[in-house]
């Protein structure tokens, strides 16, 4: 394993553990059933999302994918396979959106600090 994937391996372990403890705090088997899921919850999983996108750099994009999708296994550990599984897979494609743009954003604004603020225009 190369050191490129271990940044991402590593904010899949803390998203995975992330979405359990909001499980467990909640009593929800599955995260977004959580009480404060839109108040909390999901705010710190975009907050998440947009620091993971700094330290991933130009993969910033990822973080937020991962943080997001990150829900998928827990619901699957916790709640088992059910018929609304490709639901729920439907419901995070959704919901990586915002997260996707944060982490993206926060990508970006590391490079920008890394280039001392100058851009050359590429995106």
């Amino acid at each position: 394993m190369t050191t490129r994937w271990i940044q991402p391996l590593m904010l899949l372990l803390v998203s995975l553990l992330y979405w359990q403890f909001v499980s467990h705090v909640s009593g929800a088997k599955e995260p977004w059933d959580a009480d404060g899921y839109w108040r909390i919850w999901y705010p710190g999983s975009l907050v998440l999302s947009a620091l993971s996108g700094f330290m991933l750099r130009r993969r910033g994009w990822l973080g937020g994918m991962i943080v997001t999708f990150a829900q998928l296994p827990v619901m699957w550990v916790n709640a088992g396979t059910g018929g609304l599984l490709m639901a729920g897979a439907t419901i995070l494609c959704i919901l990586a959106v915002p997260a996707f743009a944060f982490s993206t954003i926060g990508g970006r604004l590391a490079r920008s600090c890394a280039d001392g603020g100058k851009t050359d225009g590429a995106v």
